[in-house]
């Protein structure tokens, strides 16, 4: 497995942008190609909060959520492979959008907590032996003197077929998962935070879901010959 060989650190919460959250990184790939042009497409607006909204839209909306197919190598993990296959998870959409914004000029980085899911599906369910979600990703975006979590994970088809509310971004209020579905049932509960990251931390990550998911990580093909959106099709059937 490709991991990076110094691992990035976590960033104290209040810290400044730095040099880092404008940079292109292994995962964060901000100049590459693919990211530049989808960077030139929807970047609208007059200001660093527009654009950002803009390109948080076109992440969340434009590739579709899929937790049964994750590559936990660096290029796996990249943002602009998101952009190659047309579909990513929590992590990985969350560092497109974290490098469509840094490739726009605005300073941004990644967030990462656990959080309790109470809508998987039962394939998942059953591969994880949990409802933990651990390293769950998330954008940190400073607009207006502040960083802003942005959460660009579940597309709105998804949440329509799920019941789950959209997660909205305005550029001013953060944006990350609502406590309580539409109809009022349980949705996500955030455990614990990990901090926040230049780069996605490959090799922590790694090493965690090894030892809470019992060898999930490499046992991935039974997942990845099944179906995410069906399989939630058929959960909310039955």
């Amino acid at each position: 497995m490709n991991l990076q060989t110094e691992p990035p650190q976590s960033i104290a919460p209040d810290a400044e942008p730095d040099a880092g959250s404008l940079r292109a990184s292994a995962m964060v790939d901000s100049n590459h190609p693919l990211i530049q042009a989808f960077v030139a497409e929807h970047a609208r607006g007059k200001d660093d909060r527009a654009r950002a909204v803009a390109l948080y839209y076109a992440v969340r909306d434009g590739f579709k959520y899929d937790p049964y197919r994750i590559d936990l190598t660096v290029h796996g993990m990249s943002a602009s492979t998101v952009l190659e296959q047309g579909y990513g998870w929590c992590v990985t959409k969350a560092a497109l959008l974290t490098a469509a914004c840094r490739a726009a000029g605005i300073p941004s980085r990644l967030g990462f907590a656990d959080v309790r899911n109470h809508l998987s599906t039962q394939r998942m369910r059953e591969m994880m032996q949990t409802d933990v979600f651990i390293w769950h990703g998330y954008s940190e975006i400073w607009l207006d003197g502040a960083w802003r979590k942005a959460t660009p994970a579940f597309n709105l088809g998804l949440c329509d077929k799920f019941g789950f509310l959209p997660l909205e971004f305005d550029g001013v209020m953060d944006s990350i998962y609502h406590a309580f579905d539409r109809v009022g049932q349980r949705h996500m509960e955030y455990l614990a935070y990990h901090g926040s990251f230049d780069d996605v931390p490959l090799p922590r990550m790694v090493a965690d879901f090894d030892r809470v998911y019992k060898g999930m990580v490499h046992g991935q093909s039974d997942l990845k010959k099944a179906d995410f959106d069906t399989d939630v099709v058929q959960e909310n059937v039955s």
